[in-house]
C-alpha cells in the first residue's frame, strides 16, 4: 500500500491529452470568443468598402455609365455627332437641286379664301378681266394675295379626289379592284407627265423665252382634275346625260381658262422681245397655246368617259 503510494507520488503526471476540434472552412475559430461577422457581411452583400467613406457600401456602376466614361467612348460619340451635323448641313445645302422645297413652298401658301376663289375662276372664267399675275419686287406675290398666280394645292387635292371618286365609280358598277383603281392613278400620272414633256419640247423648239417654269406647267395641268371630278360625280347622280352636261361646261371653262393665262405667259414674251403679231413664230405660239388649251377637254374625256355608265 505504501509500495504503491511511493510508486505513485514518485511517478511524474503526465499531462491529459485534450482532442481539439478541427475547425472546418467557413467555421469560425473554436478559441474566439466572437464571431467576425463584418467579413460575412461583405462576402454575403458584395459590396465594396470605399476608402474613407466610414464603412459603408458603395454604389455599383452600371455599365452605360461605364461606357460613358470611357474616354474612347466619348471621342467615338463627338465624332459622330460632328458627322451627323455635318450630313444635315450637306442635306440642306444640296436639297434645292433635287427637290425645290423653297418653291414649293411658295405654291402651297394658300388660304381657304384664295381656293373658294379659284374654284370658281375655273368654274367660271368668262367674267374675270384681269388674268395678271401681281408682283412685288421682281418675285409675284403668294397665291393667297393673288387668285391669277399657279397653286399646287388645288392640283394636288383634286387629283386625289379624283381618285377617289374613280374608286367609288368603279364600286357602284361592281367593277372595283386595287389594281384597277392603282392603273387608274398611274394612267392620269403618266399622262400629266407626257403633257409636260410635250409642252417643255414644243417652248424649247419654238424658242420661247417665259418664264413659265416646269412647276407652273404642272400647276395649270392639274386643273382639269376639278371639273373631271365634277362630271363623274354628277355622271353617278344623274347618269350619262348629267356627265356629259357638267363635263361639256367644265371643258369650255378650262379651255378659256388656259388660254387667257398661257397667252399672258407665252404671247407677252413675244411682245416684250418686240415680235411682230403676225410674225411666223410668233403664230406658232398662238397655235401652241391653243394646242395645250384643247388637249385639257380630250384628256379630261378620256380619262372619265368609262367610268359613268
Amino acid at each position: 500500500m505504501n509500495q504503491a503510494g511511493l510508486a505513485a507520488a514518485g511517478t511524474p503526471r503526465q499531462p491529459s491529452k485534450r482532442r481539439v476540434p478541427v475547425s472546418q472552412p467557413g467555421m469560425a475559430d473554436p478559441h474566439q470568443l466572437f464571431d467576425d461577422t463584418s467579413s460575412a457581411q461583405s462576402q454575403g452583400y458584395g459590396a465594396q468598402r470605399v476608402p474613407g467613406g466610414l464603412g459603408y457600401p458603395a454604389a455599383a456602376t452600371s455599365p452605360q455609365g461605364a461606357f460613358l466614361a470611357d474616354p474612347v467612348s466619348n471621342m467615338a460619340m463627338a465624332y459622330g455627332s460632328s458627322l451627323a451635323a455635318q450630313g444635315k448641313e450637306l442635306v440642306d445645302k444640296n436639297i434645292d437641286r433635287f427637290i425645290p422645297v423653297t418653291k414649293l413652298k411658295y405654291y402651297f401658301a394658300v388660304d381657304t379664301m384664295y381656293v373658294g376663289k379659284k374654284l370658281g375662276l375655273l368654274v367660271f372664267p368668262y367674267l374675270h378681266q384681269d388674268w395678271e399675275v401681281q408682283y412685288q419686287q421682281d418675285t409675284p406675290v403668294a397665291p393667297r394675295f393673288d387668285v391669277n398666280a399657279p397653286d399646287l394645292y388645288i392640283p394636288a387635292m383634286a387629283f386625289i379626289t379624283y381618285v377617289l371618286v374613280a374608286g367609288l365609280a368603279l364600286g357602284t358598277q361592281d367593277r372595283f379592284s386595287p389594281d384597277l383603281l392603282g392603273l387608274q392613278a398611274s394612267s392620269a400620272l403618266a399622262w400629266l407627265t407626257l403633257e409636260v414633256l410635250a409642252i417643255l419640247l414644243s417652248l424649247y423648239l419654238v424658242t420661247v423665252n417665259t418664264d413659265l417654269s416646269t412647276i407652273d406647267l404642272v400647276a395649270f395641268l392639274g386643273y382639269k382634275y376639278v371639273g373631271m371630278i365634277g362630271g363623274v360625280l354628277m355622271g353617278l347622280l344623274f347618269g350619262k346625260i348629267g356627265y356629259y352636261l357638267v363635263l361639256g361646261w367644265c371643258c369650255v371653262s378650262i379651255f378659256v381658262f388656259m388660254i387667257r393665262t398661257l397667252r399672258l405667259k407665252i404671247l407677252a414674251e413675244a411682245a416684250a422681245e418686240g415680235i411682230p403679231v403676225r410674225g411666223a413664230r410668233n403664230q406658232l405660239r398662238m397655235y401652241l397655246t391653243m394646242a395645250v388649251a384643247a388637249a385639257q377637254p380630250l384628256l379630261m374625256y378620256w380619262l372619265t368617259f368609262h367610268l359613268v355608265r
